[in-house]
């Protein structure tokens, strides 16, 4: 078995890589880049290629296909930035990563927090050395409603360590689960997002949920509601979210992910003018919190997607079971 990773990180990934070559007597290459048409190259003679989420459409699996490529292995758990009708009829298998939803879950309760108590204002005044209280009152968790949208194994482990601070927590999914019913109210969209103080998205990117936040749906929320996402910035119509920003429709906001991020997160970007205006406007809000899609980032879970590339790879090979696979070609 012979990978080829892509944007592979020296730092924490590369010694993992190499730990699992042995485990499971493969052969390994890398680059730090993202897969381009100029670097498909680099994979010639490996059977997989593997990378973090970026664009695998058509034309980039017809490319590595050429090469002699056979399998796509994505060290994430969303897959919709690979074309996986394509990589089935070319005859690509492909497969994803799953992880402990905690890591996730207890970003999403961190950032939830953050907002309530109005942190990156209270931090921003700290550092011009403002010790006074004016403007930095927050809200108590205890006393708010909590939706949360999507109750797979994220949102559910949400609703589980939401359960232990005493809040109301409503939930939407279109698959209600029974052990989430024991600590959260199941609801139609429209009742959660009425009634909700916070709200905060678990749901994976599919056509249906393409900008589910739009202005309709801000519109019928709660004024100074709280708006956390950790799932994928296709969720949010961002422009309807700077408009419910600028006239005070929205408290705060706290996002991970944002739409138009690949070719900008996880890179260096340092004096360089970045052409995002979305990301621009939302950065100059005061109570805007935005972060580079790190809420998966712990040991753990780096350990895991890498463990669970080479094990996806070597299941699609051998024509083994696993519940990871996308494709098997």
């Amino acid at each position: 078995m012979k990978i080829f990773a892509y944007c592979l990180r020296e730092f924490d990934e590369k010694a993992m890589f190499e730990a699992l070559c042995e485990e499971f007597h493969a052969e390994y290459g890398y680059t730090t880049e993202y897969p381009s048409p100029e670097n498909v190259h680099l994979a010639a003679g490996y059977d997989a290629v593997s990378m973090t989420p970026t664009n695998m459409g058509k034309e980039m699996l017809d490319l590595f296909y050429e090469q002699g490529v056979r399998y796509v292995a994505t060290r994430s758990i969303g897959f919709d930035h690979i074309d996986l009708q394509h990589a089935k009829e070319i005859g690509i298998g492909v497969c994803h990563v799953s992880y402990d939803p905690e890591t996730v879950a207890d970003y999403a309760i961190m950032m939830i927090l953050m907002c309530l108590r109005n942190i990156c204002h209270i931090l921003e005044r700290s550092k011009v050395q403002d010790y006074t209280l004016k403007g930095k009152i927050g809200k108590d968790l205890c006393d708010c409603t909590v939706g949360i949208i999507g109750t797979g194994q994220i949102g559910k482990t949400v609703i589980k360590h939401l359960s232990g601070f005493g809040c109301k927590m409503l939930a939407y999914d279109i698959y209600p689960n029974e052990e989430v019913a024991k600590y959260a109210t199941y609801v139609s969209l429209e009742e959660l997002y009425a009634q909700s103080d916070v709200i905060t998205l678990h749901t994976p990117a599919t056509a249906d949920n393409y900008h589910m936040i739009n202005k309709e749906s801000l519109s019928k929320m709660k004024d100074g509601v709280i708006l956390i996402n950790t799932a994928r910035g296709t969720l949010i119509d961002t422009d309807a979210l700077i408009d419910a920003i600028e006239s005070g429709k929205i408290g705060h906001v706290a996002l991970d992910v944002l739409e138009k991020e690949d070719g900008l997160y996880y890179i260096n970007r340092v004096g360089d003018a970045i052409a995002n205006r979305q990301m621009a406007i939302l950065r100059s809000f005061p109570n805007v919190l935005l972060t580079p899609h790190t809420a998966f980032y712990s040991e753990k879970v780096v350990r895991n997607m890498a463990y669970k590339t080479f094990k996806g790879v070597d299941d699609m090979m051998n024509k083994r079971e696993n519940p990871l696979i996308l494709v098997q070609n």
